[in-house]
């Protein structure tokens, strides 16, 4: 059994792709996988024969694009019937299914159909960033710090510790993205000047804004904003829709309903996409896109704007909030850091520039890696393995969304008002609305809508108050208290001040979260997947083995009929058979659906065909 690692890894579980880091020698170092990747994309492929994950899902999603999972932190801790995972529906591959209110995915694995929650899938994708990080370090991994967009909800928090935990992970914390950026800008410029910072994060699916007020080693975000629906993918979709229009219009044909049309078409906007960072205009190609048609189109960077204006302009919204909320104008802002990499995008940064008077923006190195060099960061302070550098760093964070219960008339009543640092407690009294009632439903949202509660808020879950005194309405004092950790998570309690009577709960009955019961479960399918990848794997491996043993066998062959000795005496009629089963062969090698016993009985076609030939 391999030794623990006593630290614990970061992971930066991205909405398009995902990064692992640790703390080693006095620095960050973001862990490669064995094709030297420093990233890996967040897919997920059920196969007829295994399952892949990360760059191999993602390069074979064109030819199995109903059973390729991505976008699973856009559902995770949803309810099915949330207006974005809806319209995401509508241009998604796979197929999602309701299960009590949850979006389940479905998909076909070992040919068999399954539904797979997003939990589970996001645990695919942490369980192949431990096995990286675990054949870096030659140790075991058990504990991580995990990344999460600032406002995620408390439901989606929940969720991403659950597919933690259904990866084999301790989660420690969950760091939010921008705070952990603000760790990796920080690290070297720590000054006793206190500085304002803005940290912008526009990554592959969603846009985080934070005001973080930097003192010596003291990183203490004061407000958070975000959008959980805007990010590259956005604009790639856009790109999508404007080019399948195109094709339409250009050749009446209509792609809507080939997912492998879509799919590669997909991919040749995301290129596009990168590709105007730098240069002023490009071309998008697919050949034989549908119905043996091919698609060709250029675009420049000024028509690309022109296409996500919407998009990019709604970018600022965050921005004010963020500032607002701090009650910080946007001239005593001291540093603009740009963070994801979708900040690439020239016009990205002509905005955010703008709005803040032409001012130069700090561009970092690589945008992409800053969460996970600050999350690293964060994870090597948790679990002691400081450094001179670090030892000091204290990350001081806030609640995204107020917290609080549904009131008479569906009235939201704030325990806990957003931007209040964490981890933290708050109490708020409250009373009975009828005479002599013995029980009270405490209803838990999260959320900014004073009004129409259950209706323009995020519902948590509930718990209920039993065994209060009779007594006139509004005579009980019931002491109702939250508590959010430094991972943002709720614990909400009350208490009937006369005979002390107490309820609490840990939200855990909302939708899309999972039952202890349940998170067992797939911690077992986990292990059952891993053990049904060692098993494709060593089947896959002995195909490779039999397909490359044909091939050298063959040109060995070739080599020996060739030579002058054999090709003297060997006659035409087996000098023809013997090529016809090399022909055969070499035309089978080339077949990706050839299996290892074809493989093997093709090599065996041709010894036969020598042997009879006379040539041992």
């Amino acid at each position: 059994m391999k030794e623990v690692f006593d630290g614990a890894i970061a992971i930066d579980l991205g909405t398009t792709s995902s990064s692992v880091g640790v703390w080693k020698d006095g620095r960050v170092e973001i862990i490669a996988d064995e094709q030297g990747n420093r990233s890996t994309p967040s897919y997920v492929a059920f196969l007829a024969e295994g399952r892949l994950i990360g760059d191999a899902a993602k390069k074979q999603a064109a030819m199995n694009p109903r059973n390729t999972i991505f976008d699973a932190k856009r559902l995770i801790g949803r309810r099915y019937t949330d207006p974005d995972v809806q319209r995401d529906m509508a241009r998604w591959p796979f197929a999602v299914v309701e299960k009590e209110g949850s979006p389940l995915i479905k998909a076909t694995y070992l040919g068999v159909e399954e539904t797979f929650t997003p939990q589970e899938i996001s645990s695919m994708v942490l369980s192949r960033m431990k096995e990286i990080a675990e054949a870096k370090l030659g140790k075991t991994v058990k504990k991580a710090v995990i990344t999460v967009p600032a406002h995620f909800n408390d439901s989606q928090r929940s969720a991403t510790q659950d597919a933690g935990t259904i990866a084999g992970l301790h989660v420690i914390q969950l760091i939010n993205e921008p705070t952990a950026a603000a760790a990796a800008y920080g690290l070297d410029r720590k000054s006793n000047l206190e500085k304002n910072v803005v940290i912008f994060d526009l990554g592959g699916g969603t846009l985080d804004v934070s005001l973080v007020n930097m003192k010596g080693g003291v990183f203490a975000v004061k407000a958070t904003a975000g959008d959980p629906h805007l990010g590259g993918e956005d604009f790639d979709n856009a790109l999508l829709e404007h080019f399948k229009n195109e094709f339409k219009r250009k050749h009446k044909l209509d792609i809507s309903q080939d997912p492998r049309a879509l799919r590669r078409l997909r991919d040749a906007c995301e290129r596009a996409k990168c590709t105007l960072s730098s240069v002023s205009q490009t071309t998008v190609e697919v050949g034989s896109l549908f119905d043996g048609v091919d698609f060709s189109d250029s675009i420049s960077r000024d028509r690309f704007e022109e296409i996500n204006a919407t998009l990019f302009n709604s970018i600022l919204e965050p921005v004010k909030r963020v500032l607002s909320d701090a009650k910080i104008p946007h001239e005593k802002v001291d540093d603009i850091v740009l963070v994801g990499g979708s900040t690439r995008i020239p016009k990205i940064q002509s905005v955010v520039s703008g709005y803040f008077g032409g001012r130069q923006l700090n561009k970092l190195d690589n945008p992409d890696e800053a969460v996970i060099s600050g999350a690293t960061i964060q994870a090597s302070i948790l679990t002691g393995h400081t450094s001179e550098t670090t030892q000091d760093i204290v990350l001081l964070d806030v609640t995204p969304l107020s917290l609080g219960v549904a009131l008479v008339g569906d009235i939201f009543g704030i325990v806990i008002p957003r931007n209040t640092p964490i981890p933290t407690t708050n109490s708020e009294v409250y009373t009975t609305v009828e005479d002599n009632q013995t029980e009270v439903l405490f209803s838990v949202y999260q959320g900014e809508r004073i009004v129409e509660c259950s209706k323009n808020n995020h519902y948590l879950g509930e718990f209920l108050l039993t065994g209060v005194p009779p007594m006139p309405r509004h005579q009980p004092q019931l002491d109702t208290t939250f508590d959010i950790d430094a991972s943002g998570l709720l614990k909400a309690s009350a208490r009937e001040r006369t005979s002390g009577r107490r309820a609490s709960v840990t939200i855990t009955n909302s939708v899309g979260r999972l039952s202890a019961a349940e998170v067992d479960r797939m911690m077992k399918d986990a292990e059952r997947f891993k053990r049904d990848d060692k098993a494709s794997e060593a089947r896959q491996r002995a195909k490779m083995d039999a397909k490359y043993d044909l091939k050298s066998y063959i040109g060995q062959v070739k080599g020996r009929i060739a030579s002058p000795q054999i090709g003297m005496w060997l006659s035409r009629t087996a000098m023809e058979r013997i090529e016809a089963k090399l022909a055969h062969a070499l035309e089978k090698v080339e077949n990706e659906d050839t299996t290892t016993d074809e493989f093997r009985k093709l090599q065996l076609d041709i010894t036969q065909a020598l042997q009879e030939a006379g040539i041992r």
